[in-house]
């Protein structure tokens, strides 16, 4: 990636949680811009402190700011007692990642599939190329459909899907970069199109993973609840 990938890399993995000050404050940045996130916001996660390199680039730091929310997502499935399967396309498993991150998902999260490709999303949804006639990816229209399917084949309560151009360039349907579609499948369904505005592709990955995870929170937070 060359001498600017490699700077790129450590600029973005330069992340620690705080262990014990700062009460109050769940982030905050130091004079170089690195970024923290208070540990007490992020229980059973050991301390790390100015982590660095390319590996991990963008897990780490859209982890971080993921888990808090992942963590209420799984508070409400557990609850409620329900679970949920995911379909990403665009996060290429960020969504998943966040909600395995919190302990205790095995009795919430069932599965899910990256499926960033008409191959993908044949082989692990086993939806067929006539499924889509008059359908493209990056659609409310599809994202319902990922969720829909993902929800049948898992046998879940909840599904949640994604589909949409992270950037730097616009998809080939004409869809800017930042453009997502996003549904949600379960007792309370919906589906939404956003545009962050962005062209940067990492950022845009944790922004909609981000706006994901908030619109099946809202679902799970309004949806009535099954009688015991």
């Amino acid at each position: 990636t060359g001498r600017k990938g490699h700077d790129d890399a450590q600029r973005f993995c330069r992340v620690a949680i705080l262990c014990q000050g700062g009460a109050g404050q769940d982030e905050r940045r130091n004079d170089k811009g690195d970024e923290f996130i208070h540990a007490a916001s992020l229980p059973h996660f050991a301390a790390v402190a100015n982590l660095r390199g390319f590996v991990g680039m963008i897990t780490l730091t859209a982890m971080l700011t993921l888990l808090p929310l992942a963590a209420r997502v799984a508070g409400q499935l557990k609850a409620r007692n329900e679970t949920v399967a995911v379909a990403e396309a665009s996060c290429g498993g960020l969504i998943s990642a966040a909600l395995l991150a919190v302990p205790g998902a095995s009795a919430y999260y069932l599965g899910g599939a990256v499926v960033y490709t008409a191959k993908a999303r044949e082989t692990l949804l086993q939806i067929p190329r006539e499924a889509m006639q008059g359908m493209r990816a990056s659609t409310e229209a599809y994202a319902r459909l990922l969720a829909a399917t993902a929800r049948e084949r898992f046998g879940s309560d909840w599904a949640l899907a994604e589909s949409g151009a992270t950037g730097p360039t616009g998809n080939r349907y004409g869809d800017a970069a930042g453009h997502v579609c996003i549904a949600v499948a379960g007792a309370l369904e919906s589906a939404t199109t956003i545009e962050t505005g962005r062209s940067e592709r990492t950022e845009n990955m944790r922004a909609f993973a981000t706006l994901a995870l908030e619109q099946l929170l809202g679902a799970l937070e309004q949806a009535p609840r099954n009688p015991a």
